[in-house]
């Protein structure tokens, strides 16, 4: 009940926001497309390999940076849908997956993001690191975590490995997501909804 709660409380909000208005008429960019389509084959990853230890990547972080958290959440609402197709998940799971996986994540993305950009000068390796690499780690570290806290371990799993697993599962989404978003902010920073040139990089009337 609190994962359908939640979701509903997201979806709601993020449709209110019409995130769609800044989408283009050819569409959203191709990566935040493509990095969309790859996201069942992470959330359900566990579930392929017949393995409770593995740990699923997130992956919101990066959606986040380059769609924003509304466009975000409602994209990830077919991800949970085809993972649980795919994973061959009660519904219920993959609701869950949808809460602790996606919005958790990509709202703790949101808040520190918005941490890192009020706290911190606005530079374009602040940028890189600060919400590329360093807020995707806490993200995804405190959704595994809070998730732990709220299911509780399953049985034969002791605690503290799985929040190293959770960990360690996290680090793997802040590469990837730093990694990416150096590579767009100096080739493609069209790409990223959250980045503006006028913000992060300074003006030559400043040197």
């Amino acid at each position: 009940m609190l994962d359908l709660i939640l979701s509903l409380i997201a979806v709601v909000m993020a449709v209110a926001l019409k995130p769609w208005r800044a989408i283009g008429r050819d569409g959203p960019p191709w990566p935040w497309l493509a990095w969309w389509a790859v996201l069942p084959l992470c959330w359900g990853v566990d579930r392929y390999v017949s393995s409770s230890v593995v740990q699923p990547l997130s992956g919101a972080p990066l959606l986040v940076l380059m769609a924003g958290w509304p466009m975000a959440v409602l994209a990830l609402v077919p991800v949970a849908l085809i993972t649980s197709v795919l994973g061959q998940l009660p519904w219920e799971q993959g609701l869950h997956r949808y809460i602790w996986l996606g919005v958790l994540p990509a709202t703790l993305m949101v808040l520190s993001g918005a941490a890192v950009r009020r706290l911190l000068p606005h530079h374009l390796f602040v940028y890189i690191f600060g919400r590329g690499f360093f807020s995707a780690l806490l993200s995804s570290t405190l959704a595994g975590w809070i998730v732990l806290v709220i299911d509780g371990v399953p049985p034969n799993l002791n605690l503290g490995e799985l929040m190293i697993a959770r960990w360690l599962s996290a680090w793997g989404d802040a590469f990837l997501t730093g990694m990416l978003v150096a590579i767009f902010v100096a080739f493609r920073p069209e790409w990223l909804a959250t980045y503006s040139d006028d913000l992060y990089l300074p003006s030559r009337s400043q040197h």
